[in-house]
């Protein structure tokens, strides 16, 4: 729908400016996000959670793998994410984006910004809905540490080769072990 055109635009702007202005806060001012993400790389997803009597992860406990996450989340709630080593629940807000660091960013700039783990659970009588857009590069994209002062946390891959290596993981172990497996 044109609605959903024109969201994806906005948030897709959005993302690009935030991603630079978190390169500038970390002291690396960068056209590598402007370079390396293509509108035919990033996505967005439509997600809908039933109500559940029971409560339920509508999805499993997990960090994103892209560079930045925006999330609009509606009046009903389910985000929760891990703030000093507990599960907090985010206070739903219509009129606000929420924005999630991912794994490529966090890789990027060497653990200053780290990949929030997050879930979302199931309302036991209203139905739920969300819109995520991914902020993604290319799958050759290099994601190599931007940091200067201090050794890279993480060796050189490409996004490919980090999408594979979650899928192999997912396939062989039912979940996603991460940036733990790029470390140097």
């Amino acid at each position: 729908s044109s609605s959903l055109h024109l969201f994806a635009t906005k948030v897709a702007s959005l993302a690009q400016k935030l991603a630079e202005i978190l390169a500038e806060k970390s002291g690396k001012k960068s056209t590598f996000f402007q370079e390396n993400s293509l509108p035919s790389t990033c996505y967005l997803r439509l997600n809908r959670y039933p109500p559940c009597p029971i409560p339920l992860f509508g999805l499993m406990p997990h960090t994103d793998s892209d560079f930045l996450t925006v999330l609009y989340q509606d009046q009903v709630g389910g985000l929760q994410l891990v703030k000093d080593g507990k599960w907090v629940a985010v206070k739903p807000n219509p009129e606000a984006l929420f924005i999630n660091i991912g794994d490529l960013f966090q890789a990027w700039s060497n653990d200053c910004y780290k990949s929030v783990q997050h879930c979302a659970v199931t309302n036991p009588t209203k139905e739920r809905f969300s819109v995520a857009y991914f902020f993604c590069p290319s799958y050759d994209t290099v994601i190599e540490s931007c940091s200067s002062d201090k050794p890279s946390v993480y060796r050189r891959f490409s996004f490919k080769e980090y999408r594979q290596q979650v899928q192999e993981d997912v396939q062989n172990y039912g979940y996603k072990i991460g940036l733990p497996r790029f470390l140097v």
